[in-house]
């Protein structure tokens, strides 16, 4: 919908092409854009409802015979080469408290995709990039779900938090940008953060 209006653009399309909610064509453009899904991917999508994503990254998968997977919502451990977040706090109208409570959500989601040390260690520089230390690799992500390689996609409020979002997820994936679909709405203040190729930690080993 426009505001309180008639059904706008994406809406009405939504409802010619079967999706069930607009927001099918920001996964669309980000797919068309990234190429993030690929044939016989294994898709976690976060904040999944009403399930317009869902349908576009099951669409993405390709035919039946290529194999793949989407789940809704399941925080079971294991290897996803794909994490999508779409949560959203309920909005106050607060631009602050929305924006922390956003931010909040982001990071929970970029826990749950790189593991609950990873981001302490980057407050302590105990990680870098793959390359960048004369460490030991770990060759996993302690715990994190998202497999090395694999792409997340986060969506926050603009505010001025997002420089060090956007700082602390180019240390961890290989390529980290903005987005703004087109189909969001001219009122809100969500944006993207597409996350590409998350890399292998490497810590620097203690010294005794």
């Amino acid at each position: 919908m426009s505001g309180a209006g008639a059904p706008d653009f994406f809406c009405r399309e939504a409802q010619r092409l079967g999706y069930v909610a607009r927001s099918a064509f920001k996964l669309l453009q980000m797919q068309k854009q990234y190429k993030l899904i690929k044939l016989g991917s294994s898709i976690l999508d976060l904040g999944c409802a009403p399930g317009a994503w869902l349908q576009v990254a099951c669409q993405s998968l390709g035919p039946l015979k290529t194999g793949g997977v989407v789940v809704g919502i399941d925080l079971k451990q294991q290897g996803f080469s794909v994490i999508l977040s779409d949560m959203c706090p309920l909005v106050s109208g607060i631009s602050i408290k929305d924006a922390a409570l956003s931010a909040e959500l982001g990071m929970g989601a970029l826990d749950l995709a790189i593991g609950s040390g990873a981001l302490s260690d980057i407050d302590t520089n105990d990680v870098n990039r793959e390359g960048q230390s004369d460490g030991s690799a770990s060759g996993s992500n302690d715990g994190g779900v998202l497999r090395p390689g694999g792409h997340l996609v986060i969506k926050l409020l603009e505010s001025e938090d997002l420089k060090e979002f956007s700082r602390i997820c180019k240390l961890l994936f290989r390529k980290a940008s903005w987005l703004r679909p087109k189909a969001t709405r001219s009122s809100s203040r969500e944006i993207y953060l597409i996350c590409q190729g998350l890399l292998p930690l490497v810590r620097t080993k203690s010294t005794p």
